[in-house]
């Protein structure tokens, strides 16, 4: 790790609990590239919990103690401040202990965490050997924990149990197989150390399989069939999510205002491809386009990289600072088990493990239609996560924190979102085939902030919309609304709904960050006036580091 040139007591406490959160999450250290964890995995038990508390709790004072010597400081002071209080909130509502959902709870990251491991030492296999022989625990931990907020009445919907069992017989291998023995199996180590990481192997997918059951024959009988959360724990959610708490009220009308605009523009892109007949028709015909589609995995995967490594090279010469170790970013397809789409990962602390964009498809699926995913790649890729994630990295100005744990949803997926719009305003998109593509990604986010919100909180669905009007939202309509109202894939629909609502106030949180991304760049432009130069602006903002919406917005204003 690294640390700014001048060290100051607030750069030392933000750097110090880097170290203490990655010695107490092997799996988020991995995931940063902190190194020396990888061959362990978290304490997921209640006590384990406690102690990731503590670290907040005493980092959080020692921050406020601390004096501030400059600008600079107080920004850190602040960044880390806000997460911490998240966590703190979170864990003092009983929520931590109860983490159960289809996309990113313990269930997920146990066993994605080995998608970032490398393979090619015997040193590496070593220490995935050694996870491996870890996972049973840590899932007895986590069932554990799981318990003890049962017992107090804090358990997951009845939908997230199911699927998330589900995933579990999946990575154990139903039928012979399964993530770990598969894993294992492409190593191709023999003797001993072949030996222990086929025990290791047949361990892990013991220990899923022992969840799932477990999910489905405890936890399930005392899950709650409603899946909406209520206000107050949405709320909690939301800011999480967010580092900022906003009116939801306002927030799910204009996601309603912008939903609606979007539709207008993406329904006349759609009559210019079919002559009037409409948006569905239009992805119709661009679905049976050859130009528009590549074939099997490898071809996706193939595509994919190259358009990938066309958006860094193109804009890193003209619209963008692109350093030299942020030029590589790896495309790969995600191993089976986890929801539909696309996502990404940060590079390791020093860039020894590059970005990857994965694209997680649906099995038996062969066909693509690149219209469609085009964006996708640019919201994941260059100019979208990697390009702000890797700058981050890479700016060793920053504290450790800011660099490596300061992200959230808002300000990621916000930046991924206006990215998108951005590659549009440079021309990329003028293609109306690629055009509806992302308009369509745009609205579909739109429709998530109505959907997310509309279903957690149960409100009305307002008049003027022409969906359910006066009603109030239910699973039901929102499957509904985003197969009828948007026009993308109904298999990645039906397990978005099942995300949304494992994962409350997360949605919403790409068009909210969109929005202080646009509202800082037309500030700023006014501002400056003539003297307002885009890529410079980019370039500040990008070094800024992670941070919450209110810290974010506010460090926009100084730019």
């Amino acid at each position: 790790m690294g640390s700014p040139s001048t060290s100051t007591e607030i750069t030392a406490i933000s750097d110090q609990l880097v170290a203490d959160m990655a010695a107490a999450s092997p799996i988020l250290a991995t995931y940063v590239g902190v190194r020396g964890h990888d061959h362990v995995l978290d304490d997921l038990s209640p006590a384990g919990l406690e102690r990731n508390h503590q670290i907040a709790v005493d980092a959080r004072r020692r921050f406020q103690d601390a004096v501030a010597v400059d600008e600079r400081d107080e920004v850190a002071r602040a960044v880390a401040v806000e997460r911490l209080e998240v966590e703190i909130d979170r864990y003092e509502s009983g929520w931590a202990h109860a983490t159960l959902n289809v996309i990113e709870s313990p269930v997920q990251l146990v066993r994605q965490i080995f998608d970032l491991m490398p393979t090619d030492t015997a040193e590496d296999r070593e220490a995935i050997a050694a996870r491996l022989t870890a996972v049973p625990a840590a899932l007895a931990g986590y069932r554990t924990s799981l318990a003890l907020a049962a017992d107090r009445g804090q358990v997951s919907a009845v939908r997230q149990i199911d699927k998330a069992a589900e995933q579990c017989r999946v990575f154990a291998g139903r039928d012979g197989g399964g993530f770990f023995t598969e894993l294992v199996a492409g190593m191709g180590q023999e003797g001993t150390l072949g030996e222990r990481l086929r025990s290791g192997a047949d361990a892990a997918a013991a220990a899923y399989a022992d969840l799932a059951v477990f999910l489905v024959r405890e936890l399930r009988g005392v899950a709650p069939e409603r899946d909406a959360v209520g206000r107050e724990r949405y709320v909690l959610a939301s800011r999480e999510f967010l580092g900022a708490t906003v009116n939801l009220e306002e927030t799910y009308r204009w996601g309603w205002d912008e939903f609606l605009s979007l539709e207008r523009e993406l329904t006349e892109v759609a009559h210019r491809i079919t002559s009037g007949e409409g948006p569905v028709r239009a992805a119709e015909v661009l679905d049976a386009d050859p130009s528009y589609r590549v074939e099997g995995t490898d071809g996706l995967a193939a595509w994919m990289q190259q358009l990938s490594d066309q958006a860094i090279d193109e804009l890193g010469r003209s619209h963008f600072e692109i350093p030299e170790p942020i030029r590589t970013l790896e495309c790969r397809i995600a191993p089976p088990g986890g929801g539909v789409g696309a996502y990404y990962t940060g590079p390791s602390d020093d860039f020894s493990r590059p970005g990857r964009m994965w694209w997680s498809v649906e099995p038996g699926r062969t066909t693509f239609p690149t219209w469609r995913e085009a964006t996708i790649v640019y919201h994941e890729g260059v100019p979208g996560h990697h390009l702000q994630v890797a700058t981050a990295v890479h700016e060793r100005g920053l504290t450790d924190f800011q660099r490596l744990l300061a992200g959230t949803s808002g300000h990621a997926e916000g930046w991924a979102l206006y990215a998108e719009r951005l590659v549009r305003e440079l021309g990329y998109l003028e293609d109306d085939g690629r055009l509806l593509g992302l308009l369509d990604s745009q609205l579909f986010r739109a429709a998530r902030v109505v959907v997310d919100i509309g279903m957690h909180l149960e409100l009305p669905i307002p008049a003027g919309t022409g969906f359910h009007e006066g009603e109030r939202w239910t699973p039901a309509l929102g499957l509904e609304f985003l197969l009828t109202r948007t026009l993308t894939d109904p298999a990645h629909v039906r397990d978005e709904v099942d995300r949304y609502l494992g994962w409350p106030g997360q949605a919403p949180s790409y068009k909210v960050g969109e929005r202080v991304w646009l509202t800082g760049r037309e500030d700023a432009r006014r501002r400056h006036g003539s003297a307002f130069d885009l890529k410079d602006f980019h370039t500040r903002a990008l070094r800024l580091g992670g941070m919450g919406l209110d810290p974010l917005a506010a460090a926009l204003g100084r730019l």
